[in-house]
């Protein structure tokens, strides 16, 4: 059994006007808070050329997965929430999110483009068995004919495999399952509260068995952890029935690198050293590089090499790494398809 995870506090937020230092020993165990976001919208637009995609839907904010990379976790700091433990239990859900993706459909300027679940945090998380909300907007998707992708870590996506094969149907979907560690025991150590990798590559081999396109996101690439593990993923995934792969490289913008260097030295202390060694070296003696064009890629030789490995084991095993968008337009809005009878 691996060893229990300890809880990890929360960097100072830089948008709190207070902040809380606890004694060793004294602080407190987090449980699990759930809130309610009322936000009148629920698209999310993005426009960085490092992303594939132009809109997102994140029906939650905050992951209980916990992984320590998540370069997620400073937004929720925009909440005056912190980016450790609160990112991970103090969860934000958006229940009105089905009925605001039906009026952004309905909306005139709306032209069907492709929309994935999420962009930030994992949309079938542990909340999601119940508040229903991601399957909730597929619903949407279908009754639009609007294509969708979805970027996961969670079985739970097994659950909704009846919509997203309607959905294959009438437009497009597509689902990308994240296995970035093939080693159980450095994938409970950096992702504590996520399924084991050979339950993830399962996923893929049901989805692929209802005929759901399913893609493998290898990914963040840890150098010096998990770059070893590339080519196991990726043969795992094949044998499973994906049908193309996608890797970045570990991000740390602001406060993850506090929350992911303290994971790191906690749970692989021998370790920790070489990999943060080893994570500078892709990104020019820093930790972090946020510039577009490098900030997925890295740069300098380490990097380069396991850009070449992947792209080569990809290759060999058959797996696309080519994005998957077509131009052709499926959106119908339910009136629009009414008025055809």
């Amino acid at each position: 059994m691996p060893a229990p995870l300890r809880p990890i506090g929360n960097p100072p937020n830089p948008w709190a006007t207070t902040d809380v230092e606890y004694l060793d020993g004294e602080a407190p165990n987090a449980g699990l808070e759930v809130y309610e976001d009322h936000t009148r919208g629920i698209l999310a637009h993005n426009d960085s050329p490092d992303v594939g995609f132009s809109w997102s839907v994140n029906p939650y904010r905050g992951c209980f997965h916990a992984c320590a990379y998540c370069y997620a976790r400073p937004s929720h700091e925009y909440l005056s929430f912190g980016a450790g433990t609160d990112f991970e239990r103090k969860i934000v859900v958006k229940k009105r999110a089905p009925e605001l993706l039906r009026e952004a459909f309905d909306a005139p300027k709306w032209k069907g483009e492709l929309v994935v679940f999420s962009g930030v945090t994992d949309c079938y998380q542990p909340l999601e068995a119940s508040y229903r909300l991601t399957r909730a907007c597929l619903d949407v998707c279908v009754e639009y004919r609007n294509p969708a992708g979805i970027i996961t870590k969670a079985p739970l996506v097994e659950r909704d495999v009846d919509v997203l094969q309607e959905l294959t149907r009438i437009a497009r979907a597509s689902v990308m399952v994240s296995v970035p560690f093939w080693d159980e025991a450095r994938a409970r150590a950096i992702e504590p509260f996520v399924t084991t990798p050979a339950r993830r590559i399962r996923t893929i081999e049901r989805l692929a068995s209802a005929g759901v396109r399913v893609g493998v996101m290898v990914a963040p690439i840890i150098p010096g952890l998990n770059d070893e593990d590339m080519g196991d993923v990726l043969r795992a995934a094949r044998d499973a029935g994906a049908s193309h792969a996608a890797t970045t490289l570990l991000r740390l913008p602001g406060a993850v690198r506090d929350v992911f260097e303290d994971r790191l030295r906690a749970s692989l202390p021998l370790r920790a050293d070489r990999i943060l060694r080893r994570i500078r070296e892709t990104r020019g003696g820093r930790m972090n590089d946020p510039r577009f064009g490098s900030r997925g890629t890295g740069e300098g030789a380490y990097a380069q090499a396991i850009a070449a490995l992947f792209a080569q084991t990809a290759a060999r095993l058959g797996l696309s790494t080519e994005s998957h968008d077509e131009t052709t337009s499926t959106f119908v809005r339910p009136t629009a398809q009414l008025g055809l009878f």
